[in-house]
């Protein structure tokens, strides 16, 4: 584990995005807004499975710090034209570490979540992405460069 202690404490953030392609017959769906299967409203579940994973991302990922986080909000954009959702999660917490594996976690999961919740219709989800968008605070930010 990386020693942090003489760091000071700031605020950070991360924004971390997935993006998850549903095939024919639940991209069709889309159209209609929530997706609802026999394990419940899809949507729904990932935000809260995105919000939890972000929270336990140090129980996850070998040597993360623990972080009391002081935000965290998952959001669906789905694109019924495409075929795809993005899973947007945004985190914020004042520490002496940043939460990018936090964002990326919960990004992650709640993508995770769709697939595992749109199997009983189909095995051919696709996750497809998964990257940092942005960080703020400590040394240096990050933004990426988008297409």
């Amino acid at each position: 584990m990386v020693n942090v202690g003489e760091k000071p404490v700031t605020r950070r953030t991360a924004h971390a995005m997935a993006v998850v392609t549903l095939p024919g017959p639940l991209a069709a769906l889309l159209r209609d807004g929530e997706i609802a299967t026999k394990k419940g409203p899809i949507f729904q579940t990932a935000i809260l499975a995105g919000v939890m994973g972000a929270k336990k991302t140090s129980e996850l990922i070998p040597l993360c710090h623990p972080l009391a986080l002081d935000d965290c909000q998952v959001e669906i954009q789905p694109d019924a034209a495409r075929g795809e959702i993005a899973l947007h999660c945004r985190v914020q917490t004042h520490a002496r570490t940043g939460v990018e594996m936090e964002a990326l976690t919960g990004a992650t999961i709640a993508a995770l979540t769709i697939y595992d919740m749109a199997k009983a219709v189909t095995h051919g989800v696709v996750i497809k992405e998964v990257r940092l968008l942005e960080k703020t605070g400590g040394k240096s930010d990050y933004r990426a460069a988008l297409p």
